[in-house]
């Protein structure tokens, strides 16, 4: 059987095998906040372009819109989308530059379609002025736009996350002329997460990673503490409903503990 059989069997399955998981699906048990890892843009371009990264990175942007509408057909409210890693900042600077505009223009392209409220997320400090300006532009301009966010990681790391939290906590101790024993007596789980980038929202009850890679990287790393975590095979930009879909019945079907 060729290539283009089996493509056009699946083409012809897929809908089926999608309306099928949508009947399986209770929507009163899905997740309100979800995480996302979009892993796996080069090694897509490899596969596909013999090692254009830019045209991965390409395709792994235009994916996004489709996902956030998946998102609202399943009454998801918060979606965090890890866009760029501290670890990435440190990539060639022709490959860096290209990557840092194509995700300013999906970005704005979110912005654009009025959609979703946009909060940018991570140490936007180490960002190119130029980016900072227009994540600042885009989270001003759509503030209380809908009930639904969305999260953009950009120069995220879940340790350096954690590192800013508590020293902004020390920070506001010292403007408060707090005694350093009163800092660290006051030191717990709830100052710091006051202190973290996603403060004032819930944890996400799960995370999916794409690319089949296992493990999160320090995506949300103090958040995740109680999440569900579910990894795809596709690369990002493959990444279908039917396979959304897979990780919402996975996760409806999880009995999850808190622990205890």
């Amino acid at each position: 059987m060729t290539n283009l059989v089996k493509q056009s069997i699946k083409a012809l399955l897929y809908p089926l095998y999608e309306r099928r998981l949508l009947r399986q699906l209770d929507f009163t048990q899905t997740p309100h906040h979800v995480g996302v890892i979009l892993d796996g843009n080069r090694r897509w371009a490899k596969s596909n372009f013999g090692g254009s990264t830019e045209a991965g990175h390409r395709a792994g942007a235009e994916k996004i819109v489709e996902l956030l509408g998946w998102c609202e057909e399943a009454d998801v409210s918060i979606i965090t989308l890890w866009l760029l890693s501290t670890d990435n900042l440190n990539r060639a600077p022709e490959e860096l530059d290209s990557l840092l505009k194509i995700i300013a223009a999906a970005v704005d392209r979110l912005d654009e379609l009025g959609r979703w409220e946009i909060k940018p997320l991570g140490a936007l400090e180490l960002l190119p002025t130029w980016l900072q300006t227009r994540l600042k532009d885009v989270e001003k301009r759509s503030k209380g736009r809908t009930d639904v966010v969305v999260n953009v990681a950009i120069g995220y790391g879940g340790r350096h996350e954690i590192v800013d939290a508590v020293r902004n906590y020390i920070k506001d101790g010292i403007d408060q002329g707090e005694s350093a024993d009163q800092i660290a007596n006051n030191l717990s789980i709830a100052e710091v997460s006051k202190h973290l980038y996603t403060a004032g929202l819930p944890d996400p009850e799960l995370v999916i990673r794409t690319s089949g890679e296992q493990r999160l990287s320090g995506f949300l790393l103090w958040q995740s503490a109680h999440s569900e975590f579910y990894f795809c095979e596709a690369y990002w930009p493959d990444f279908r409903r039917v396979d959304f879909l897979r990780a919402l019945r996975a996760y409806a079907q999880r009995h999850r503990r808190f622990g205890r």
